[in-house]
């Protein structure tokens, strides 16, 4: 961050010192919410939680050097008293990203794909300037703050990762660090129980490209009509993505390989060039073109681009992660989130993955559907239960909808196939928790499987993944 005295920080965030605090000691960063992350020069930022407050830890930041403790109740150490922590935290990074000289700014939003196209735009602006990106999803009113107060003097790009819990969340976002580039990449099923649809969906993502300027860029997904009818809420410029003939910048020449990575032509006006991803999962195309549609807008040749898309591996954990155990068996952990759209995404990618191997899945009940959830739960039980599976997992509560819809689609495909009874080796259980889940596969994996872990974050079913391949994922 741009070093800081305690005084100009109780002035930005209207707040008061105590603890017998400094107002000449500067804040040099970094700024943590962990008290194990202090050092030298940090500002510790206290919050009270459900279980864990904060303000507790206050004495161990500081004594693990930090300078102050950005705090919401005075604290036996230096201490800048706030009304809100979170409120402060945002006041701080909005004065910090405002006082960057040389910093664009890059938003990016969707309801999937956020995370692998944040990534995968970072590695890209790398080449032309110090990028500060998010580590994992930091893309909330915590992580997002937390993310801009990163930069210095000396960063060039801001790469953003924005989402949405309700309307106006991601409006509060771009008010911090507005953006100069919105990157759109789809409106799905995420949260749909939060928001009541997918046209509240869109809209609360669309507030993305509403922050733009006139003199800056609205990227947005050509294949989503929901997407492509954000151009007329932006008065910014519009350039599109996607896999169709309208599409600036489009994949031609599409093919993905027997481990399902894809490979295609980046086409763009400029010219075209060859890229083949080391991403797992058709769906990455779409992740790396809207990432390349930014970065064609700043300024980056064809060939950078397809060259750096080429040589992107995954940077965010538990994400499509692909890992070969000496004895065959194929872990695939997608298991730090999910929404109906992901599944099938990840599904798909495991029908190429496992072409011609004993298949097997874990999953677990979706949240945040509202009213439709034991129909789309039972919706993904259809898919999973359909695909062919040699075995497949339910983990954890609320199961009950997504095992009727597995139960019933492997009947059907058992019927389909006049077998008269359940599709020869297909066993569908019910499991309480990730390691029961590992625990049940030990039993039935053989050399050669595959598996693919997937669930809603709550169920932690990295944990799956990481009990199978001998207690880490890689």
């Amino acid at each position: 961050m741009i070093p800081l005295p305690l005084a100009r920080i109780a002035e930005i965030t209207s707040g008061a010192l105590s603890g017998m605090a400094d107002p000449r000691a500067v804040v040099r960063g970094p700024v943590v919410i962990d008290s194990r992350d202090a050092e030298p020069g940090s500002l510790f930022v206290a919050f009270k939680g459900a279980q864990v407050d904060g303000h507790d830890y206050a004495a161990q930041a500081v004594r693990a050097g930090a300078v102050a403790v950005l705090a919401s109740r005075p604290v036996e150490v230096p201490t800048i008293v706030v009304p809100d922590t979170t409120a402060a935290l945002a006041e701080l990074a909005t004065a910090q990203a405002a006082a960057l000289p040389r910093a664009t700014v890059i938003g990016v939003t969707g309801s999937a794909g956020k995370t692998t196209t944040k990534d995968l735009l970072a590695r890209l602006t790398s080449r032309i300037g110090p990028t500060i990106a998010p580590a994992g999803n930091y893309n909330n009113e915590i992580g997002h703050p937390l993310t801009v107060l990163k930069a210095d003097a000396d960063t060039r790009y801001l790469v953003l990762e924005l989402s949405a819990r309700t309307i106006g969340n991601i409006a509060d976002l771009a008010r911090i660090a507005p953006p100069e580039i919105g990157v759109v990449l789809n409106v799905g099923t995420a949260h749909i129980g939060v928001f009541g649809g997918k046209e509240a969906i869109a809209k609360a993502k669309g507030e993305l490209v509403e922050a733009l300027p006139p003199t800056g860029v609205a990227v947005l997904n050509a294949d989503d009509p929901l997407v492509r009818a954000m151009a007329a809420r932006t008065e910014a410029r519009v350039t599109y993505f996607g896999r169709g003939e309208d599409a600036a910048i489009r994949a031609e020449e599409l093919t993905v390989d027997e481990r399902g990575r894809a490979s295609f032509s980046l086409r763009t006006p400029s010219g075209a060039a060859p890229v083949r991803l080391k991403l797992y999962g058709a769906h990455a195309v779409d992740n790396a073109l809207a990432a390349a549609a930014a970065g064609y807008e700043l300024g980056l040749p064809v060939a950078t681009i397809a060259a750096e898309l080429s040589q992107a591996e995954p940077r965010s954990r538990w994400r499509m992660e692909v890992t070969d155990r000496p004895d065959g068996v194929t872990v695939v952990n997608d298991a730090y989130n999910a929404n109906p759209d992901s599944m099938r995404a990840a599904f798909e990618a495991l029908g190429v993955l496992g072409q011609g191997r004993r298949r097997f899945a874990v999953i677990a009940s979706l949240r945040e559907l509202g009213e439709d959830g034991p129909a789309l739960n039972a919706e993904v039980g259809r898919l999973a239960g359909g695909s062919g599976l040699a075995g497949l997992i339910v983990a954890g509560p609320d199961a009950g909808p997504m095992l009727e819809g597995a139960r019933a689609a492997a009947q059907e495909a058992a019927q389909s196939a006049q077998t008269g009874g359940p599709a020869p080796g297909t066993v569908i259980v019910h499991v309480p928790d990730a390691q029961a889940a590992a625990a049940e596969l030990r039993s039935w994996l053989r050399p050669g499987d595959v598996v693919l872990i997937k669930g809603p974050r709550a169920m932690g079913l990295e944990r799956t993944a990481e009990l199978l391949l001998g207690g880490a994922t890689q």
